[in-house]
């Protein structure tokens, strides 16, 4: 037992925080960018450190061109000012090389030794500037080249190239990089903070919300002001509304339920101490005792039953939405209840019976609880018994039905009687708890078809009343219900 205890505290899953979860997914993606701008700065920089040295590299060798010449022995001749010679090595900081090449690739001037295009490159068009990326001596360097074409002949074209090692241009590269990425240092922190602030507002009015709840008294169940917290929390509170509309709905019926039942069963708990009391008098005859002890048993009979509807009522009330959920047989669970009643109304001489179609027809199922729904039908039923008088000059009848109809599969449900029938004016008073017609002289504990309306209620039925018939008195009673075609 110890070492399950340490495995659940091991495996206990962590309980989230909103704020950190969302700061955490506003935050990454900032801290993922960053090395990318990074990067990209780095890219950037480097094409714009390229464009002004690239743009002198092209001035040189353009002007390196003007000095290639056709000889009068048509060779190909280079001659290069002492002046423009210095002005190439007066760099301090980058080492420049030339290379200057005739048509048959023979050394003209410069550096022997500074690479060539790649052979497979197009020449182009005389004069036309080439810039690449190359090595020199271990060092990187940056050649801008052209070829020259002197002859209309068919004679190969000079080559002409600079170079220069790229030493500026990192320098300007970083000093780009540091101008631009140095702010971001700086704005980084400010932006986590400005971050972290906004989502403390945001979060602001979910812990006001959990303040009003919080100092809410244990019995005020009235809604939550869903107009004063944002847009995204108000289907939450739209939910704890409902929630609480349901508590309060649920906390009144259970004190309905007590009060009922602290009323009914006071009558005969009542009746039972004083026929306990008469029947420990002294003198009592026997006679007295034994009608005594018959009252006792009348009125425990009485009190199990009303216990019994008590608790039917409140489960009906309480538990529709909780019971699973199920395929019901109308026809089948119609057939269990008769079976149940049908010695209780053989002892009353009643003729109880069914009419309609059978097991197995196609619209003869519900989706509910059968458990319910059989109660719904044995209230009905045991009403009717309860209701309908059976004498020799006329026998009481019982009738069950289950109809299907052809077209809509709508299923109907009817208990019908032949005794005195309810009339017009107390149909609707007949399903409100504990109430009773009076003159019937017929014990009850007027919960039957209340119990009736609330599980056809939750089954989607609607329950009504009619006479049997409308010829001379009585009438008889008809209770039908109409469950909603799915």
């Amino acid at each position: 037992m110890k070492s399950q205890g340490w495995n659940v505290r091991i495996f206990k899953r962590e309980q989230r925080s909103l704020f950190g979860e969302i700061l955490d997914w506003m935050l990454t993606p900032l801290l993922l960018l960053w090395p990318i701008s990074l990067a990209l700065t780095w890219l950037v920089a480097q094409g714009l450190a390229n464009k002004p040295f690239d743009r002198a590299l092209v001035y040189n060798v353009q002007a390196l061109a003007q000095q290639v010449r056709l000889g009068p022995d048509k060779k190909i001749d280079f001659s290069l000012p002492q002046p423009a010679s210095e002005l190439l090595r007066a760099d301090e900081t980058d080492l420049v090389y030339y290379q200057v090449r005739g048509a048959a690739g023979e050394h003209l001037s410069g550096e022997r030794d500074l690479p060539a295009p790649p052979a497979d490159q197009d020449k182009g068009s005389s004069y036309e500037v080439h810039i690449r990326d190359d090595e020199m001596r271990g060092l990187e360097v940056r050649v801008a080249y052209t070829w020259i074409r002197l002859d209309a002949k068919n004679q190969p074209p000079a080559l002409v190239q600079v170079a220069e090692t790229r030493e500026k241009r990192s320098v300007l590269a970083a000093e780009i990089i540091k101008g631009v990425m140095l702010p971001q240092f700086a704005l980084l922190p400010l932006a986590v903070l400005l971050v972290w602030l906004a989502l403390v507002r945001g979060i602001k009015p979910l812990s006001e919300l959990e303040e009003r709840i919080r100092e809410r008294k244990p019995d005020d169940l009235s809604p939550l002001d869903d107009k004063a917290v944002p847009m995204e929390v108000a289907p939450l509170v739209v939910s704890v509304n409902e929630l609480l509309e349901r508590l309060k709905d649920s906390i009144v019926t259970q004190k309905r339920f007590l009060a009922d039942a602290a009323h009914q069963l006071k009558t005969p708990l009542a009746g039972l101490r004083m026929q306990a009391d008469l029947a420990q008098r002294s003198g009592s005859s026997e006679e007295d005792l034994k009608k005594s002890l018959q009252q006792i048993g009348r009125a425990s009979v009485q009190a199990t039953h009303t216990v019994n509807q008590l608790l039917s009522l409140a489960r009906a009330e309480g538990g529709g939405t909780h019971v699973a959920q199920q395929s019901c047989d109308m026809v089948l669970l119609s057939s269990e209840v008769l079976q149940d009643c049908l010695p209780r109304a053989m002892d009353k001489g009643l003729d109880l019976g069914y009419e309609g179609v059978d097991s197995g027809t196609l619209g003869a199922q519900v989706q509910g609880n059968a458990t319910l729904l059989k109660e719904m039908l044995r209230n009905l039923v045991e009403n009717a018994m309860l209701y309908t008088p059976s004498t020799s000059e006329r026998q009481g009848v019982i009738t069950v039905r289950v109809l299907v109809d052809p077209y809509s599969r709508a299923l109907v449900m009817q208990v019908e009687d032949n005794g005195p029938g309810i009339p017009l004016p107390e149909r609707d008073l007949v399903f409100q708890p504990f109430y009773r017609a009076l003159g019937t002289n017929v014990d009850g504990s007027g919960l039957g078809l209340p119990i009736v309306k609330e599980i056809a209620q939750q089954h989607g039925a609607t329950v009504s009343i009619d006479y049997a018939h409308h010829g001379p008195t009585p009438h008889g009673a008809c209770f039908t219900l109409r469950f909603a075609t799915s």
